[in-house]
């Protein structure tokens, strides 16, 4: 069984900055993909990064430019640096895992999730 464990949460001040991290273990072959989502109360779960086992990614555009994924391959664990945080982005950040390449996986739905870490953003 795949397990995710994402550590890196905090409270911070706008403009801040905080690197989450997801550990992943278990049995996942290549290629697969790995992904940061996150979700507020009230709103809808939405990705903000993504990334595979080559380590191609992409970032969507709601954080394109102050969020940054990155992996290390050897250990299966991926990094989500976020930069000039806003108060709306504050929420519950969740790591997930799937088969395929992302461009699949995000269609098709991801297999594993991790428990969430939080990151509370004051202005």
């Amino acid at each position: 069984q795949v397990q995710l464990v994402e550590s890196g949460g905090g409270s911070v001040q706008a403009g801040g900055s905080l690197t989450l991290s997801c550990a992943a273990s278990g049995p996942i072959s290549r290629p697969y993909c790995m992904g940061w989502f996150r979700q507020s109360p009230g709103k809808e779960r939405e990705g903000v990064g993504y990334i595979d086992s080559d380590s191609d990614s992409s970032i969507p555009d709601r954080v394109k430019g102050r969020f940054t994924i990155s992996r290390e391959n050897t250990k299966k664990i991926v990094y989500l640096q976020m930069n000039s945080l806003k108060p709306e982005d504050t929420a519950m950040y969740y790591c997930a895992a799937g088969g395929g390449y992302c461009a699949t996986t995000i269609t098709y739905g991801f297999d594993y999730w991790g428990n969430g870490t939080l990151v509370t953003v004051s202005s």
